[in-house]
C-alpha cells in the first residue's frame, strides 16, 4: 500500500466522520440538546477532509511496470511533455489527472480455437496464397508500449491501441505476406522466411505508433478441406512411390551383390588357373633342367643309361624279347647262366606213351 492510497483512505474516512457528525448535530438540535462548540468541530473536520482529499488528489504512485501521462489544465498543450516515472509523484490537485499505461509485454492472439484468442470464436486470419489457395493463419503478436513514446501513443490511440492498431495491422500484414508465397511454400520450406517477413513489417509499423514488437509467433496454418484432402492423397502417393523406390533399390543391391559374388568366383577361378599354370610352368622348367642334367651326365658316362634301365626291370624277369632287326642294347648273358633250371627257352615236350593194342 502506497502513501497516495493511504491518504485517499484517510480522506474518505474524514468525510464519513464529517457526515456522521453533521447528522448527530441535526439529531441533537431536534431534541433541543445542542452540542457546545459543534460548529468549530464541524469546521475542523471539514477542513481536515478537504486537506486530505487535496493531498490524495495531488500525490500519485506510479508502479514500476507503468508510465503516467499527465493531463493538465494549466499546460498550453493540455498535457505534460514528460511522462511520470515509477514512484511517488506530485501533480496539481483537481487541475491535473494521470492516465497510466503498462510498459510490460502484452500478447494479442488470433486463433481458430474459440477459447484461445482475445476474441471469442474463430478469430484466425483468412489469407489467400499466390496460387489462389485460401488458408487460415493462427498467430500471436507479443508487444509492449515504448516508454519513450507513451505520450505520442496516448495522443494518437489512447487505450484503443490494442483493438484499433495491433489487431488490424497484424492481420493486414499477414495477408500481404501470405499472398507472396505458394501454398506449399507457406507450410513447408519457406515458412520461416514468411515469419521473418511478417515480423520485420510489424516491427516497423508498430514503432511508428509508439509500440515495440517483442516477437511474432506463427502458431498454425489450416487449409480448406478440399486442399487438405489433396495434400493427404499426395502424401500417400509420395509414400507409395518412395516404397517402390526402396524395393527397386533393394533389388538393385541384391543384383549388385550377386554380381560381386560372381565376380569374386571368377576372380578366384582365374587366380586358381594362374596358380596351376604357374605350377606347371615351374614343373616343366624343373623337368627341362633335370633332362639337361641327365643329358650332360650321359654325355660324360654312356653306361649310365644301361644301369638305370637295369634298375627299372622287375627282379624276376629272366627272358627278354627284342626285335630281330634292332641291335642289342644290353649285353647278352653267357651260356653258363642259361644252363640252369631257369634257362631261357621253351620247356621240352613230354614223351608220348605207346597206344594200347586192341583186344582179341
Amino acid at each position: 500500500m502506497n502513501v497516495a492510497t493511504v491518504l485517499s483512505a484517510l480522506a474518505t474516512l474524514t468525510w464519513a466522520v464529517l457526515v456522521g457528525f453533521l447528522i448527530l448535530i441535526v439529531v441533537r438540535t431536534s431534541r433541543r440538546q445542542p452540542i457546545r462548540g459543534a460548529g468549530i468541530y464541524l469546521l475542523s473536520i471539514a477542513v481536515l477532509a478537504i486537506v486530505l482529499t487535496s493531498l490524495s488528489a495531488g500525490l500519485v504512485f506510479v508502479q514500476p511496470e507503468q508510465r503516467g501521462v499527465v493531463i493538465s489544465a494549466v499546460s498550453p498543450q493540455g498535457y505534460r511533455e514528460t511522462a511520470l516515472q515509477p514512484g511517488l509523484r506530485w501533480i496539481i490537485p483537481y487541475l491535473e489527472t494521470v492516465v497510466y499505461y503498462p510498459i510490460s509485454s502484452q500478447t494479442y492472439t488470433m486463433s481458430i480455437a474459440p477459447t484461445e484468442g482475445q476474441r471469442p470464436g474463430d478469430d484466425s486470419v483468412a489469407a489467400r496464397t499466390a496460387d489462389g489457395q485460401e488458408i487460415l493463419v493462427d498467430a500471436s503478436v507479443i508487444y509492449a508500449v515504448n516508454p519513450d513514446s507513451v505520450i505520442q501513443l496516448h495522443i494518437i490511440w489512447q487505450n484503443r491501441y490494442t483493438d484499433d492498431l495491433v489487431r488490424p495491422l497484424a492481420r493486414g500484414i499477414i495477408r500481404d505476406a501470405v499472398s507472396q508465397y505458394g501454398v506449399e511454400e507457406v507450410y513447408s520450406q519457406r515458412r520461416s522466411e514468411l515469419t521473418e517477413q511478417i515480423k520485420e513489417s510489424l516491427l516497423a509499423k508498430l514503432a511508428e505508433n509508439g509500440l515495440i514488437l517483442k516477437d511474432f509467433v506463427l502458431r498454425n496454418i489450416t487449409f480448406s478441406p478440399e486442399y487438405a484432402a489433396s495434400v493427404e492423397q499426395k502424401q500417400i502417393a509420395e509414400q507409395q512411390a518412395q516404397q517402390a523406390f526402396f524395393v527397386v533399390e533393394q533389388r538393385r543391391q541384391e543384383a549388385e551383390q550377386a554380381r560381386q559374388v560372381a565376380q569374386g568366383q571368377a576372380d578366384a577361378a582365374v587366380i586358381q588357373a594362374e596358380g596351376r599354370a604357374q605350377s606347371r610352368l615351374i614343373e616343366a622348367e624343373a623337368e627341362a633342367e633335370a633332362l639337361r642334367l641327365i643329358a650332360a651326365a650321359l654325355q660324360d658316362n654312356p653306361d649310365l643309361l644301361t644301369y638305370q634301365y637295369i634298375n627299372q626291370l622287375a627282379p624276376g624277369v629272366r627272358v627278354m624279347l627284342v626285335p630281330n632287326d634292332n641291335p642289342y642294347l644290353l649285353p647278352l648273358p653267357s651260356l653258363d647262366e642259361l644252363s640252369g633250371p631257369a634257362a631261357i627257352g621253351p620247356e621240352p615236350l613230354p614223351t608220348p606213351l605207346p597206344e594200347p593194342s586192341p583186344a582179341p
